[in-house]
């Protein structure tokens, strides 16, 4: 199954709306945090640190709605934490579903297969589930051998019964380019619908502070991994102009609030990485939140290396909406890996715009 269509549709219009509106800052991903806790403890978390108490804390599905109604934005990427191992995660989704939201459901895998029956195929709802590249390096870095081999059954499973899925990979330092592209090919030839990828961001509550790259790391890493990657036919679920803003072939400046946090604490101060505290409200954290110390140019050293794309995505779409030139040239560019697509016998698969 491919990307829905109706999901870059939905995007485009609302973009086209907040421009028409003039909207300076408007989100376009709700990133949603109903849970810290999780079955595992990767190397580069942050999340998983937090005393017992507080990763006994659960978000209502009632908070979830009403952090959607409150942001508006499109698209809901449900993370944590492991969702699955909300108890109302069901609930959740169905309720999100109901409100018109496309959900990203970001797992594991490891609860996924005794727990699909809970779901319903959708073009509105894929599954993005967490491989950090091949077996060896994946098990490597959640930190217990197996894990790869039960993601693997369950991709299989999800597509099997009709369930668009993605995965999901954080590349940390010292990774190799020829593992990571090999990577790539085996996901395109599992029939994933998509790939997403992004450095790994230097949680300050990560065990393992060293595994992550500084700014021109990133880009000498990524721009070896990713060499080619059009005529690969590769089934990215990015913007191609943010894989070349990987790669250093593009630069741009982090749009904070374009993929704004709730999590049980409330909306997170000024993004999904980084805690300076948090507002009641989304308008609250969009109103209150001095922006301006935030992203390269702020010269803030948390924001020194970080080319996640929570932050840029949003940044990338903000640039192929300046102009009528910048947006044809996205138009092309996305076209031609539609082309390597088809010539490798691939089902072409829409690259994201957000």
């Amino acid at each position: 199954m491919a990307i829905p269509w109706r999901m870059q549709l939905s995007v485009f219009s609302y973009i086209v709306k907040q421009k028409f509106l003039k909207n300076p800052r408007y989100p376009l991903v709700l990133m949603l945090e109903p849970l810290f806790a999780c079955n595992l403890e990767c190397a580069g978390c942050g999340k998983i640190q937090y005393p017992s108490h507080i990763l006994r804390k659960r978000m209502s599905p009632e908070e979830c709605f009403r952090a959607a109604e409150e942001c508006g934005a499109p698209i809901v990427s449900i993370a944590g934490g492991e969702p699955l191992a909300h108890a109302e995660i069901g609930a959740i989704v169905d309720g999100l579903l109901l409100r018109g939201k496309y959900i990203y459901l970001c797992t594991n895998a490891i609860l996924l297969e005794k727990n699909l029956d809970r779901f319903t195929p959708s073009s509105q709802l894929i599954f993005s589930i967490h491989l950090d590249g091949l077996e060896k390096t994946h098990d490597r870095m959640v930190c217990r051998e197996g894990v790869y081999k039960t993601a693997i059954a369950a991709i299989r499973l999800a597509k099997a019964r009709g369930f668009n899925v993605m995965t999901n990979t954080t590349v940390f330092l010292g990774e190799k380019p020829a593992e990571m592209r090999e990577f790539f090919q085996q996901m395109t030839e599992l029939g994933v619908d998509g790939m997403m990828l992004s450095p790994g961001y230097a949680y300050e509550r990560a065990p393992r502070q060293e595994l992550f790259l500084r700014r021109e790391q990133t880009r000498d890493l990524f721009s070896k991994m990713l060499e080619g990657w059009r005529q690969k036919g590769w089934r990215f679920n990015h913007s191609p102009f943010y894989l070349d803003f990987l790669e250093g072939k593009r630069d741009y400046d982090c749009t904070p609030w374009g993929n704004p946090l709730r999590n049980i604490f409330g909306w997170q101060r000024p993004c999904y990485l980084q805690q300076d505290g948090y507002a009641a409200t989304f308008r609250e954290l969009l109103e209150t939140t001095d922006w301006s110390k935030y992203g390269h140019a702020s010269e803030n050293p948390k924001c020194a290396n970080c080319m996640t794309h929570c932050g840029f995505e949003p940044s990338v779409v903000a640039d192929a909406f300046s102009g009528p030139n910048k947006f044809l040239e996205l138009v092309r560019d996305i076209a031609s890996v539609k082309k390597a697509q088809k010539r490798g016998g691939l089902s072409p698969v829409p690259t994201s715009l957000s």
